[in-house]
């Protein structure tokens, strides 16, 4: 099971606690990261959160108290909720609109990728790709606060990010709506060079431990790899990132 950290220090600008104040930054529609639970609570309010969080597809965890009391010492009443320093959007309206204006969609999936640095790195190369969306699950993801906000340098603010419940239909989606699906995987013998990323495309990327979810493997219309000429065997996935990325850049250059 994915297990995340949240050392206290780090989070001291970007969280609310308490049952009343997070129940009123879900009614006020606050941009929310995720919002974890104490997992042995039961009672009248903590199912009203778990009920807005659901209707918003804001990510919920349930752990011990042990782990609320490391992000605050202050009386947090079992719920504490993580902010976002963006808005996330709706890729169901991103992509006619991608489409209206005339250009070629290139969308980003990031799956289980949850380093901050790593996240905030690709973030920043993305959009100076021109990459019109990124996609991220609901769980399994690197929390989007300060850290991630300032590995970007801003980029957050410059490129639409989308939180999916399920990256198996979104992959479907993308398909349907027209778009090739290229996973970036050690696992095959075709390179980068040999997709026609020239095309609508959303490009996968795995973690630098799993790889890329073998469901959603199956799915790729291409699977594509970096040639790797030394004795390492693998590359950070913020540098794969750009490789695959800009060689999409240099096919679509006229």
């Amino acid at each position: 099971m994915y297990k995340k950290k949240y050392p206290r220090k780090q989070f001291d600008k970007d969280l609310i606690f308490g049952v009343h104040p997070v129940l009123e930054a879900l009614k006020a529609k606050k941009d929310i990261d995720t919002v974890l639970f104490q997992n042995n609570l039961r009672h009248d309010s903590i199912f009203e959160i778990l009920s807005l969080c659901k209707a918003q597809r804001i990510p919920t965890a349930k752990v011990p108290v042990e782990k609320l009391n490391r992000v605050t010492q202050k009386k947090h009443q079992g719920v504490i909720c993580f902010l976002s320093p963006i808005s996330f959007s709706n890729l169901g309206n991103l992509i006619p609109m991608i489409y209206e204006k005339g250009e070629v969609p290139l969308i980003l999936i990031l799956d289980r990728i949850t380093d901050v640095r790593n996240f905030g790195a690709i973030v920043r190369t993305a959009e100076c790709a021109g990459v019109h969306a990124i996609v991220v699950p609901n769980r399994g993801k690197a929390r989007i606060g300060s850290d991630a906000f300032k590995t970007s340098a801003g980029a957050l603010n410059h490129i639409p990010i989308c939180r999916e419940p399920s990256l198996k239909n979104t992959i479907d989606f993308l398909q349907k709506s027209g778009l090739q699906i290229v996973a970036c995987t050690e696992k095959t013998q075709s390179q980068i060079y040999d997709a026609p990323l020239h095309e609508p495309t959303a490009i996968v990327l795995g973690s630098e431990q799993d790889g890329i979810a073998p469901e959603l493997l199956e799915l790729a219309d291409f699977q594509v790899k970096i040639p790797l000429l030394g004795q390492i065997e693998s590359l950070n996935v913020s540098v794969a990132n750009g490789v695959i990325l800009y060689e999409a850049v240099r096919q679509r250059q006229p």
